[in-house]
């Protein structure tokens, strides 16, 4: 299975994810999307397999969100867009893309219905069990 991970390696729930993906058997083609951005026609359709908005996708702790006034309403998708090129830090994350999907993984364990070998436990960095139903 081909499995795709748009990684932050300072992110916990991203470090989750890929631990999930790795301890299910399959190694992920890992993009750290701070070091390498998307082009604008993949983030359009990484958010066009979200089936989300531009905005859904958008991060506002720890990015420059509330100093860009990207709270306001008067932004489009496509403004929006420019804003993530020009700022990756705002891309929300992990987004894994495997055959069964295209998945912002918040929480870490919403990657286990993307995965054809989910793992049946996993033990997060925090302590926190997740038990794969």
């Amino acid at each position: 299975m081909s499995v795709t991970i748009y990684h932050n390696p300072a992110c916990g729930t991203s470090r989750n994810t890929l631990a999930m993906i790795r301890q299910s058997g399959a190694e992920p083609v890992v993009i750290e999307y701070l070091k390498t951005p998307p082009s604008r026609k993949k983030l359009v359709e990484l958010i066009k397999a979200l089936g989300i908005s531009a905005r859904a996708l958008l991060r506002e702790k720890g990015t420059p969100y509330r100093d860009l006034g990207l709270d306001e309403p008067k932004w489009t998708d496509d403004e929006l867009i420019d804003q993530m090129l020009a700022h990756p830090i705002l891309i929300n994350r992990p987004i894994v893309v495997t055959p069964r999907g295209t998945r912002l993984c918040r929480p870490s364990e919403a990657v286990i219905d993307l995965l054809d070998n989910p793992v049946g436990r996993f033990v997060k960095e925090d302590g926190e069990v997740v038990e794969a139903k």
